[in-house]
C-alpha cells in the first residue's frame, strides 16, 4: 500500500477539482464509460486522503534504544 506524503494533500484536492471538471464534461457529452472511471477514480482519491489525514493525527511512538545485553547474559 502506498503511503502519501500529508504535504501532498493540497495537490490531491487540486485532483479531486479537475477529476469533477472531467466529470461534468463527460456528463455532458453523454460519456458514460468515462463517467464510471472517474466516479471510481474520485473514491480511491477520497479514501487515500482520508487515510492520510487519518496517518498525520497519528504522533510518532518513541520506542528508545534496545539494551545492550551484559557479557555472559545472551
Amino acid at each position: 500500500m502506498i503511503n502519501i506524503n500529508p504535504k501532498m494533500l493540497p495537490r490531491l484536492d487540486e485532483i479531486e477539482v479537475d477529476l469533477l471538471a472531467r466529470r461534468a464534461r463527460a456528463e455532458a457529452e453523454g460519456w458514460l464509460g468515462e463517467i464510471e472511471g472517474i466516479d471510481l477514480t474520485l473514491i480511491f482519491l477520497r479514501q487515500k486522503r482520508d487515510q492520510t489525514r487519518r496517518l498525520a493525527r497519528v504522533a510518532p511512538i518513541h520506542l528508545g534504544m534496545p539494551g545492550m545485553p551484559t557479557p555472559g547474559e545472551a
